[in-house]
């Protein structure tokens, strides 16, 4: 009973016991009385043994008893597993990415009690596998590790890595564990496990990246003048996994000696105040450092660009802009915008103003005369020029004062003590309503006396005027005082307009239409009413004539001018008449030059834009400072002239803004800039043609008269400079090249002068074809001293004409040549061509219908006879004898002057050839050494080229000559010689000295050198 009560207690039984009591009653079994665990058969039979209640065959002692129950024990024991292997429940471990071995706290062993004692291994018996640890087994899905059995009695286990671990992409992991004996018999049966302890585990980083930035470059912008305490943050990362080799420790400036520091943080501050005008813009190179002391692998670029004190305005633009003629359109501002310093605005007006007004009047325009304009305006002829330029036939301005500094813009100047009187005949006396005046003035504040611009008044004895116009304390007044009519009453008599214009010392144009009772006044292209009109009873009847006078009024009754104006005038004209229209008016005020905003890309939408007539004042009004800027950039500066007048313009820019905040709104400077107009190509004009030709006297005589310029060309050139291209565009020893150009443009001028004595109205005139001129609109006047051609038209129409003016000459008899001078200009004389000089010969003969040309017919003279029957042809005298006297004193004076002509041109001809002669022979010494020439004939046939102009008579009769005569002569004589009846006696003479000539110019072979 006691026995299996112990047994209960040292053994137990599992059967229905559960884990829990059988853990706990477990403790019992380390007790001594459970050492050893005898079967209750050994035991019976032990005490039947000891106690002799069966009858023994053998006496065993007591200490062999004792052994063999402990040997019976030991066999029972080994042949039972009754525990189970024990281990921590908690693991933690350590394992270094280049490393597989994990450190475990605690070790990593298991205990089984099943394992036998340490004093019974000594025994030689036969020990089994029960108590020995075979092996670990960890749980968990893709666990990269693997647990080992080092030493199975002790149940000492390791744990490893099955490959290299990256902190980088795991950190820890977390699995369990358990262990297992080595069970029962050889197989193992009945093997018991452990239960599941958890593991964790830790990968230690390894320094193996270094830092990088998160920008390739980094870039700011400050303000000069102050200290930041951050101007801009530079940032590195790590791709390491733990804070020590992850986290930017430093960073470094690695630039030397610039005022810049840079925290640990990566925040760069300037140490200085930073100056604009010193350094605009600084580059960094800034590199960072780990916590393990690894550089970065590439530094970063910093960009610090300093910008002056911010300061609101316009910026981005140039303050000299250059245009260049002919280029069209100038952008003035293309990167201009506005600087608000980040104030917000609500609205923006801006105006942009040419200032043209020291050209010209007001701006650049043609520079044609008045009447030109008006023609090319399309304005109706029959206008009179006041003050014209001074010439030949319009001569009464020549002694006013003129502007000179405008580019032949005739300006005429009044100082207060200068007037012209304006010659009788030039404007009717009574002028017939409609009419027009227009002028160009400009006038400056003055005195409270009148000052008159234009006045009609009595020539003598009274002084009335009955029309003019004057300034009167800033206000144009036009009088007009009608001629007597059938109703002696009170009409409409002079007209007041109050204008700023009349005295703000600027040029303006002016035009007076008046169609009464109506006078409208224009100015600058817009009208004006007048507020005063007064009214006075007509002129008295009167047969006393009118004088006519601009800038001062003539008193005919003191004979005297009064009433001087102090000013400038220009183009000064009446229009009797005729009514200008509006369209004529804009034409004559338009300038050729200004401001030019092009509507593309929606420039200037959502914003209000207005130009002033003259398009020299632009005005913009916008909210958005983005549209506004573009805007700007596209305003541009145009001048359509084909020669602009060079020169300045300046440039104003004024700006207004409006803010959110009114007490902090920004102020936005003017802007002051200009516009170098440049120097264009001058026009070099050339006149060419035949300059020297004979006629007979007969043609001088004719309704036809002789035609002066038959073959004229008119060319107009302009030399560019020309770049070298290739290879030697960039060679400094290259020099531009020079080349001519041939362009097209008007001309407004052809003066024809006779050189020499004044043309004698009685017996000799300069004609041409009126009708076609006035086809044209071309105008023409004359006088003794020549012809005047005027008009804008083009180059061709002008040599047109000019093949028609004809001179005429019916007293010849005297006449033996004339000469005359051509001179054409462009846009009032600015550009004037060549003086082109003609000479025409007269050829007298006896007969001119046998003998046109030549002198053959002079000894018919000699015989009084064959001279009677001969003159007696003629119908103009009936009476051949006293013809022949005369007749024969003229061809003796010309022959005369003919061999005088021949002698002279001989030995000129000799001097020429021998001085040719003698170069060449210094030639052939600088030549000895090179050149052995001796053995040489050299002959050449020089070709000397010359205009003939003949009638047909002459031509005819050259025919005949040319087929007798081997030819070579007519090269050699000029046009003048071939033309003059006298040539035929000295030709023998002068073919011989052409050979001679050609023998000391040209047979050198028996000359020695």
């Amino acid at each position: 009973q006691r026995e299996r009560e112990r047994e209960t207690v040292c053994v137990g039984e599992s059967k229905g016991r559960s884990e829990q009591q059988t853990e706990t009653e477990h403790k019992q079994l380390n007790s001594p009385g459970c050492l050893l665990e005898v079967s209750p058969f050994i035991v019976a039979l032990l005490g039947t043994m000891y106690l002799g209640r069966t009858k023994p065959t053998m006496i065993i002692p007591v200490g062999v008893l004792h052994l063999i129950l402990l040997w019976a024990a030991g066999i029972w024991a080994a042949k039972v597993n009754k525990h189970k292997p024990w281990i921590e429940t908690t693991y933690h471990g350590i394992v270094t990415e280049n490393d597989n071995t994990v450190l475990l706290d605690p070790p990593l062993i298991a205990l089984d009690k099943d394992a036998p004692l340490r004093y019974a291994e000594n025994f030689e018996l036969t020990i089994t596998k029960e108590g020995e640890i075979c092996g670990f087994r960890i749980h968990g899905q893709n666990i990269p590790f693997e647990a080992v059995v080092v030493d199975k009695g002790t149940g000492e286990g390791a744990l490893h890595s099955k490959d290299k671990l990256d902190c980088e992409l795991q950190k820890e992991y977390t699995f369990t564990i358990q262990a297992y004996d080595c069970g029962e018999g050889p197989d193992g049966a009945n093997m018991k496990k452990s239960h599941k302890a958890t593991v964790h585990i830790q990968v230690n980083d390894v320094n193996e990246y270094s830092p990088v930035f998160k920008e390739k470059s980094y870039k700011a912008t400050v303000i000069e003048g102050k200290k930041y305490d951050s101007l801009l943050k530079v940032e590195a990362v790590d791709a390491d996994c733990s804070p020590q080799f992850s986290q930017i420790c430093s960073y470094e400036i690695v630039t030397p000696d610039v005022p810049f520091t840079i925290d640990k943080d990566g925040y760069i501050r300037n140490n200085d105040k930073l100056n604009y005008s010193k350094e605009r813009q600084y580059k960094l190179t800034v590199t960072a450092y780990d916590c393990g002391k690894k550089r970065a692998a590439e530094d970063v670029l910093v960009k610090i660009n300093i910008k002056p004190t911010c300061k609101p305005g316009w910026q981005g633009w140039s303050k000299r802009m250059e245009y260049e003629p002919g280029t069209g359109s100038l952008a003035l501002f293309p990167s201009i915008h506005l600087e608000t310093c980040d104030e917000p605005i609500t609205s923006i007006e801006t105006t942009v103003e040419l200032e043209t007004n020291h050209i010209g009047k007001g701006c650049d325009r043609d520079t044609y005369s008045e009447k030109s304009l008006h023609r090319l305006c399309g304005a109706s002829s029959g206008t009179v020029e006041l003050l014209p330029p001074p010439s030949s036939t319009a001569n009464w301005t020549a002694g006013l004062s003129t502007d000179n500094g405008h580019d032949s813009d005739q300006v005429f100047e009044f100082n207060g003590t200068q007037a012209v009187k304006i010659p009788e005949g030039t404007v009717i006396d009574n002028l017939k309503e409609p009419f027009t005046i227009s002028l160009w003035m400009r006038h400056g504040p003055g005195a409270r006396e009148k000052e008159t611009i234009l006045c009609n008044s009595d020539e003598t004895t009274m002084n009335r005027h009955h029309y003019s116009l004057y300034v009167h304390n800033c206000r144009l007044v036009f009088l007009f005082r009608q001629d007597p009519s059938e109703a002696d009453t009170y009409k409409p008599s002079e007209f007041h307009w109050k204008l700023e214009q009349v005295c703000d010392k600027e040029w303006h144009h002016y035009v007076l239409n008046t169609e009464f009772p109506a006078v409208t006044l224009y100015v600058d292209g817009v009208s004006y009413d007048p507020f005063l009109v007064t009214e006075d009873y007509p002129l008295h009847p009167s047969k006393l004539g009118a004088q006519l006078v601009v800038g001062a009024c003539w008193q005919g009754a003191e004979q005297r001018l009064t009433q001087y104006f102090h000013g400038n005038l220009a183009g000064l004209l009446i229009r009797s008449g005729k009514l200008e229209s509006k369209q004529v008016i804009d034409c004559l005020y338009t300038c050729k030059e200004g401001l030019n905003l092009p509507i593309v890309d929606g420039v200037g939408k959502g914003m209000k834009i207005h130009f002033n007539p003259s398009q020299s004042v632009l005005s913009l009004e916008g909210d958005d400072i983005d549209s506004f800027d573009k805007a700007m950039q596209h305003i541009a500066y145009l001048n359509s002239r084909q020669f602009p007048t060079p020169g300045i313009r300046r440039l104003k820019i004024s700006t207004k803004v409006k803010c959110f905040n009114e007490e902090t709104c920004i102020t936005i400077p003017d802007v002051d800039g200009y516009i170098m107009v440049l120097q264009p190509e001058e026009p070099k004009i050339s006149l060419s043609g035949i300059d020297h030709f004979a006629r007979a006297a007969s043609e001088f005589e004719s309704t036809e008269g002789v035609t002066l310029f038959p073959e004229l060309r008119i060319v107009s050139t302009i030399t560019r400079e020309v770049e070298p291209e290739g290879e030697g565009e960039d060679d400094p020893t290259v020099q531009e090249s020079m080349v001519s150009e041939e362009i097209l443009h008007n001309l407004d001028s052809c003066e024809i002068s006779v050189l020499g004595d004044e043309l004698d109205p009685e017996q000799e005139s300069l004609e041409v074809d009126m009708l076609q001129l006035q086809q044209k609109g071309i105008e023409m006047s004359s006088s003794n001293l020549g012809m005047i051609i005027s008009g804008v038209d083009t180059m061709s129409s002008y040599e047109q004409i000019l093949h028609l003016i004809r001179y005429r000459n019916w007293h010849t008899a005297s006449l033996f040549d004339r000469k005359f001078k051509l001179v054409c200009s462009e846009l009032n004389g600015r550009y004037i061509s060549n003086e082109f000089k003609v000479e025409v010969n007269v050829i007298h003969t006896a007969n001119p219908e046998e003998h046109p040309n030549h002198i053959v017919a002079q000894p018919q003279f000699v015989h009084p006879v064959q001279s009677a029957s001969l003159l007696g042809h003629n119908p103009v005298n009936p009476h051949p004898s006293s013809v022949v006297p005369s007749a024969a004193t003229i061809v003796i004076v010309v022959c005369v002057s003919f061999l005088a002509f021949m002698i002279i041109l001989g030995v000129f001809r000799i001097r020429a050839a021998h001085q040719r002669t003698m170069r060449d022979h210094e030639n052939g010494k600088e030549n000895e050494m090179d050149w052995d020439d001796s053995a040489l004939t050299i002959t050449v046939n020089p070709m000397e080229t010359y205009e003939d102009q003949h009638s047909s008579e002459e031509e005819e009769e050259e025919e005949e000559e040319e087929e007798s005569e081997d030819g070579e002569e007519e090269d050699d004589i000029t046009s003048a010689e071939s033309e003059s009846s006298e040539e035929e006696e000295g030709e023998p003479e002068d073919q011989q000295n052409v050979n001679r000539q050609q023998q000391l110019e040209w047979d050198d072979s028996t000359l020695s050198y």
